[in-house]
């Protein structure tokens, strides 16, 4: 499983870079600080997942506020049939330091 940093997620957003990026946590969370990501909660992504409809082949960035939800949603993703998904190392909070 490959990952993503926080410093090469923040060089690519800075270049302006279109990535699909999701939030998986909670609605209350992704209110109090957010990088600008999709917000589908990890508890909804399986119903939800029709929305990422198309984006199999294409790089999908998840994150949540340490890593440890984001990765769950990889594994699920990629049991989905996503090729390329990259979880944020150190989530939110270490993207944010």
């Amino acid at each position: 499983m490959e990952n993503i940093t926080a410093e090469e997620l923040k060089s690519r957003l800075e270049k302006g870079e279109k990535l699909n990026l999701i939030d998986v946590r909670e609605e209350w969370e992704y209110e109090e600080k957010n990088i600008g990501a999709r917000l589908i909660p990890l508890n909804s992504l399986p119903q939800q997942l029709s929305e990422l409809d198309g984006l199999q082949d294409e790089e999908v960035i998840v994150h949540c506020k340490s890593g440890r939800r984001s990765a769950n949603a990889q594994k699920f993703l990629q049991q989905q049939g996503f090729k390329h998904v990259r979880n944020l190392e150190g989530g939110i909070e270490g993207y944010l330091k």
